[in-house]
């Protein structure tokens, strides 16, 4: 079985959604779906929030420091933005993957504007782990 593990800066909104997404297309195929940040900020309600709209419970995820990772489990790393690219361990024989995701959290205005750009970057993650998980899956079936 495999295991990933997605970055980003605070593990409270990039990260997370990406960890949600893998646990709920992916759990059959994975054995650990693991999310971190260069910072543990907690999960973001909104983030939480955007992610049961369509039926994917993040709520009970945990946030985790970078610091406390032991990468030598992974098989996948995937960061999703410059910072976590930046800070991330160099980690000999793995397959990391790196897109720069926009931070839903450094969003500005009423709640439906946040909401909104939550939304937008939800869906672009979504895609985006669809993507990586996609071909990723295909290229270890045709190595193993």
């Amino acid at each position: 079985m495999k295991k990933i593990i997605f970055l980003c800066t605070g593990n409270s909104c990039r990260s997370q959604m990406a960890e949600g997404f893998a646990r709920s297309i992916l759990s059959n195929e994975i054995s650990i779906i693991d999310s971190a940040g260069v910072k543990a900020e907690g999960v973001n309600p909104i983030a939480v929030k955007v992610m049961s709209e369509i039926g994917i419970d993040i709520s009970r995820q945990e946030s985790t420091e970078i610091s406390s990772v032991d990468f030598n489990q992974f098989d996948l790393v995937v960061t999703v933005c410059d910072n976590a690219q930046r800070t991330c361990p160099i980690i000999l024989n793995k397959k990391i993957i790196h897109k720069n995701i926009y931070d839903p959290a450094l969003a500005k205005g009423n709640i439906n504007n946040q909401l909104e750009i939550y939304r937008s970057v939800r869906n672009q993650i979504e895609c985006f782990v669809k993507e990586i998980l996609k071909n990723y899956l295909s290229l270890c079936q045709e190595i193993n």
